[in-house]
């Protein structure tokens, strides 16, 4: 008996902390619905924003306060302003002070700083005499400000730069490529990094700085696939971590590979390629995006729409992909997010599953993708 009731904890501890709600507007007012479509909490709130890490922000009174997963007041709407929770803590503003505050409301001391930024991957830049640092949860320095620019942290990286040149450091502070370069990429990935070393573009992997023979422009690399595509002549094609052209450069556009796949660009006509560079869809598409994790990109033809790996019409173009102003939607915010896609139609917001189903048979005035709570 004590078994199974533990077991049943376990359940209703993974379902209330493993459920995923969206931000959706009916009517004027804000609520949040589930995967099924259902509404887990009612529309009631003239503003409001996605949920981070459990919780919501939304106003009352004219006042930011922030909700839990089942519309209960976590923190009373007290404040200014309010930011996303990220690493446990959350910037709040109140009689013109910014400050760290978790869900318990206990504010986190931090060093003087000229500006505050948000928490990201558990550190927050720190800024004094114009020179960027970390601070991590704990309120402590981990990085003295040492560098320019800190940018955001992708993949527990973010490229910095001291004096002219660019670097990339981790979330502990450490220069794991040194700042030796005129440009860098903004996503450290495992098959490497672009970077530009003078005249020459080239990819930076394993402590090398593999030149990419005439290329004028690289892009980041995406996911597993072990190439990025790289510019040279004025044509596009796709290299590996070594630098060397895997697929020649003979498109006019492209995009990162993904499941196999890649979407490139010829004569104003999109279509897909192998990683062998053969088409595997044909070029008929105004735009293409890359796929997702289950198999399905979007594409264009007067509006978009959503094929399969095989070029299969899933959901007809008739749709607007629109970013919007998603919250923590990742990089492929214009396509599917784990198990739905958000489109836009003149019916108003909705979302899709992988058959092509409207989520509840139902649009909205305004929907935002889910998040994982």
């Amino acid at each position: 008996m004590r078994k199974i009731f533990t077991v049943l904890l376990v359940i209703c501890f993974a379902f209330s902390f493993g459920q995923e709600l969206a931000l959706v507007r009916e009517d004027g007012l804000f609520g949040y619905i589930n995967t099924s479509g259902e509404y887990v909490i009612q529309p009631q709130f003239s503003k409001a924003k996605s949920f981070s890490e459990g919780y919501a922000a939304v106003e009352k009174d004219k006042a930011w306060g922030f909700i839990d997963t089942k519309g209960a007041w976590a923190i009373e709407p007290t404040y200014d302003k309010v930011k996303y929770f990220n690493s446990g803590y959350v910037l709040v503003l109140k009689d013109d002070e910014w400050r760290y505050i978790d869900s318990a409301e206990k504010e986190l001391e931090v060093p003087a700083t000229e500006k505050y930024f948000d928490f990201d991957d558990g550190v927050a830049f720190i800024r004094q005499n114009e020179k960027i640092g970390l601070i991590g949860t704990d309120g402590k320095i981990v990085l003295d400000p040492t560098y320019e620019v800190i940018k955001a942290f992708r993949n527990g990286h973010a490229k910095v730069k001291k004096g002219e040149l660019w670097g990339m450091i981790n979330t502990n502070g450490k220069e794991v490529i040194p700042t030796a370069y005129e440009e860098i990429g903004n996503t450290f990935n495992k098959s490497g990094v672009y970077g530009k070393k003078g005249e020459e573009f080239g990819i930076i992997h394993n402590g090398s700085f593999n030149v990419v023979e005439g290329a004028d422009k690289v892009w980041n690399f995406h996911g597993d696939s072990g190439l990025t595509y790289a510019r040279k002549d004025k044509q596009i094609g796709f290299v590996d971590s070594k630098g060397t052209w895997v697929i020649a450069p003979t498109f006019d556009k492209a995009r990162a590979f993904s499941n196999g796949l890649a979407p490139v660009s010829k004569d104003k006509q999109w279509g897909y390629i192998d990683t062998k560079g053969e088409t595997v869809v044909d070029f008929q598409y105004r735009d293409a995006e890359v796929f997702a994790a289950n198999g399905l990109a979007p594409v264009k033809e007067k509006d978009w729409g959503f094929i399969d790996t095989s070029g299969n019409m899933i959901i007809p173009t008739d749709y607007s992909i629109t970013a919007g102003l998603a919250f923590l939607a990742g990089n492929n915010d214009k396509g599917f997010i784990g198990e739905l896609a958000r489109l836009k139609s003149k019916k108003g917001w909705g979302f899709f599953n992988a058959k092509g189903e409207l989520l509840g048979n139902k649009w909205y005035e305004n929907a935002e993708t889910f998040v994982k709570n």
